[in-house]
């Protein structure tokens, strides 16, 4: 990439570090929370659906507030965090759980889809040969939605590489510590000169949110056939 400078190359690898992290940080909470959503009846089931989802209609500025609020120094677990040396705010980790915590609701949505789509039967004729839940979960049921988890993964990454308003909100636009390909596109678009910067990682952003698109799909079909015993 000799077309990209510096400072835009550092951007780019620090969206992938922090989507990574973002991704396989919040993986088994995401399956967690599709399992129970798909499968347990329990008392705020539907508060749980809502907090899952509420980053998808909450302003990402609020979110990152709210973020701001309860992780960062002086936050009720921020600061508690803080006295053991794990600090959020202001840190590339900070931008990983912002980027999770918005992506998570398209990550939860994916597996869940495919959670549904396995017949509760094959799961339950493994109970009666004796299986443990846990070994249900993992030989029968965990096989039949990795495609799910799998496309789940990916909308995530995807969608970790394009968070904007609550990292920016939350962490702020640091260089080298908490800017991230967003937050670069915008700075570069508020300094005369900086066009060509940002629509080159413009062009990368694009680049990468379709072949994310592209690829959940390829998977999503891969999960229909399965369904289907095509």
């Amino acid at each position: 990439m000799d077309w990209l400078g510096p400072e835009e190359w550092q951007a780019v690898a620090l969206s992938l570090k922090v989507s990574f992290w973002a991704t396989l940080a919040s993986l088994p909470f995401g399956i967690l929370a599709a399992y129970a959503l798909a499968r347990w009846r329990f008392p705020g089931r539907q508060l749980l659906n809502g907090l899952v989802h509420l980053p998808l209609v909450l302003p990402p500025v609020v979110t990152g507030y709210l973020l701001l609020l309860t992780f960062g120094t002086q936050g009720a677990i921020g600061r508690a965090l803080a006295e053991v040396g794990i600090v959020f705010a202001f840190r590339w980790t900070g931008a990983a759980l912002a980027a999770a915590v918005m992506a998570f609701p398209l990550m939860v949505r994916a597996i869940r889809l495919s959670l549904d789509a396995v017949d509760p039967g094959l799961e339950e004729a493994a109970a009666t040969l004796g299986a443990s839940r846990a070994w249900v979960f993992l030989t029968v049921t965990l096989p039949l939605i990795l495609p799910g988890i799998l496309a789940g993964s990916i909308l995530a990454f995807a969608k970790a590489m394009g968070e904007f308003g609550a990292t920016i909100t939350f962490v702020s636009n640091i260089p080298g510590e908490t800017q991230t390909l967003p937050t670069a596109v915008y700075a570069f678009l508020q300094v005369p000169g900086g066009e060509p910067a940002a629509l080159r990682l413009v062009i990368i952003a694009v680049a990468v949110a379709m072949g994310a698109l592209f690829l959940s799909e390829w998977v999503g079909r891969r999960v229909a056939r399965r369904v289907a015993g095509t």
